[in-house]
């Protein structure tokens, strides 16, 4: 699917297929997941999950992680978003940088694809989602992943 390597905003390319909105599904300390732990080199963050939606349609569940550390230093915006979307944060500041995107595999019955799949249907969603991607944004030195799971429907549109 081209969405898995489409760099820049995934909130600006979404933007071409309609107005998109931010629902917030849960903020705060969390214990990290596998990939999150080896990206972060730390067992516990602070955790955004999301809910993007196109036109009203659900399309993108999200998960970004950091370390406290990092939230108390350049990822300080992060606790303030609201429903807004994270993309205002990445792609506003020169000095962020971006690793390479990577397949994200979902572990079958896992507790992110789980609270993914219900936080979707939650918002209207009739199915799980398919694919996903992650990337590690780094900032002053401190790291930032960004997991991005998308619906079925998102293979028909270009990114």
């Amino acid at each position: 699917m081209a969405w898995l390597a489409a760099p820049g905003s995934l909130t600006a390319r979404l933007m071409a297929h309609g107005p998109v909105t931010v629902k917030r599904c849960r903020q705060g300390t969390a214990r990290l997941t596998a990939p999150e732990r080896k990206a972060l080199r730390a067992t516990a963050g602070h955790v955004r999950e999301v809910v993007l939606s196109v036109a009203g349609q659900p399309t993108v569940w999200a998960r970004s992680a950091t370390r406290a550390r990092g939230l108390k230093g350049p990822w300080k915006a992060v606790r303030g978003l609201g429903t807004r979307p994270l993309a205002e944060l990445l792609f506003s500041h020169a000095r962020v940088l971006r690793g390479p995107l990577a397949q994200h595999t979902w572990r079958r019955g896992s507790p992110e694809q789980r609270r993914a799949s219900k936080d979707l249907a939650a918002q209207g969603a009739s199915q799980p989602p398919r694919w996903a991607r992650a990337s590690v944004f780094a900032h002053q030195g401190q790291p930032l992943r960004v997991m991005e799971a998308f619906l079925p429907h998102v293979a028909v549109w270009r990114p």
